[in-house]
């Protein structure tokens, strides 16, 4: 049998230029809407109460581009293709900056796991164990000075506890002035002198740069679990502790209605802006969710739920996008709801 070398060559090099388009990674990353899961299978309380409808857990897909995924991404409306330098910060890896987002969605678990148990009165011990840094801020005065790991313990004279406890005593100086940090590291104990400044585009917003954890254990009853293996950052915070409150308590505040959305929650239940609203509105409509919530930032211009509004406006969907400020709002909303039909 007779081979066609010049086919070959042309199959080869057709091969060659496919595999390329569709397996070679550029130095983007894209962001895409992407799923409105059940969280049901995520959250277990004890012996929890069951429900008619369902909350769900929203997600941004994000991905390293590939030519073709690159091509895409540019000509899809909601699609993000950002320099990868923009999605992972300077002197931190992928695996981790991964690590960093999973600690803040085990923060994000316990801040709801309290907001939903206080809201529903039932059993909770606290026992703060330290406040951590995860990330610096380039071309913010920590850098090179505090490191991710590092356990601030003092202020100052003042004992560090939690986030706030830092947070609060740094907005209250000036900027210009220096600060004295202690830290653990690996269990030597350092201390670093600071020199305040303003964040930029900030101005009334002094700090060093630094992104913090507060560790905290966490008792509860009954037993709450967690499955969100390995789904990262921060926003999934209300739709948790709405979850939480739902199986704890008799009333089912689904009312058979399938329910969406997003927003950082606060040990105080304060509901914080997310990124990728837009997607997260997208995911939760082509799963055929009914409602969704998106923090209104008290109301502000450009807040996230100005752009999940337009954006539902846009696809022409029948969901509700309904603003809250706190994750009393939501419950609220949803105690005075009649049920589904």
């Amino acid at each position: 049998m007779k081979i066609d070398r010049r086919r070959l060559i042309i199959t080869g090099v057709i091969f060659v230029f496919v595999a390329f388009l569709s397996l070679y990674r550029l130095p983007f990353y894209i962001y895409q809407p992407g799923g409105a899961d059940a969280l049901n299978p995520v959250v277990s309380v004890n012996s929890g109460y069951k429900s008619e409808g369902d909350m769900h857990l929203v997600t941004v897909s994000g991905s390293q581009a590939t030519p073709i995924s690159y091509l895409l991404g540019k000509i899809r409306s909601h699609y993000d293709v950002l320099p990868i330098e923009e999605v992972f910060p300077e002197g931190m890896d992928k695996d981790a900056y991964f690590e960093a987002q999973l600690q803040m969605m085990e923060s994000s678990q316990q801040a709801s796991t309290v907001v939903a148990y206080t809201a529903a009165d039932k059993q909770i011990d606290i026992d703060y164990k330290g406040v951590y840094v995860v990330s610096v801020i380039e071309g913010m005065p920590a850098e090179g000075i505090l490191k991710s790991g590092d356990k601030i313990t003092k202020v100052n004279d003042k004992d560090i506890e939690q986030t706030d406890d830092l947070i609060d005593y740094v907005s209250s100086q000036d900027a210009g002035e220096t600060i004295s940090i202690t830290v653990d590291r690996e269990g030597e104990i350092l201390t670093k002198e600071i020199q305040l400044e303003a964040f930029p585009n900030m101005e009334n917003k002094v700090g060093v740069g630094i992104q913090l954890v507060t560790e905290r254990e966490v008792e509860v009853e009954p037993k709450v679990e967690f499955a969100s293996g390995n789904i990262g950052g921060p926003s999934a915070g209300l739709m948790f502790s709405l979850e939480i409150y739902d199986q704890l308590t008799k009333e089912d505040i689904t009312k058979g209605y399938q329910i969406a959305g997003t927003g950082e929650i606060s040990y105080a239940g304060e509901v914080g802006r997310i990124g990728g609203i837009d997607k997260k509105v997208i995911a939760a409509d082509e799963e055929g969710c009914d409602i969704f919530f998106a923090p209104n930032e008290g109301g502000r211009d450009g807040s996230n739920y100005q752009i999940a509004r337009e954006t539902a406006e846009e696809i022409g969907t029948d969901m509700k996008v309904i603003p809250v400020d706190t994750f009393q709002d939501a419950l609220n909303y949803l105690q005075q709801l009649e049920a589904k039909s």
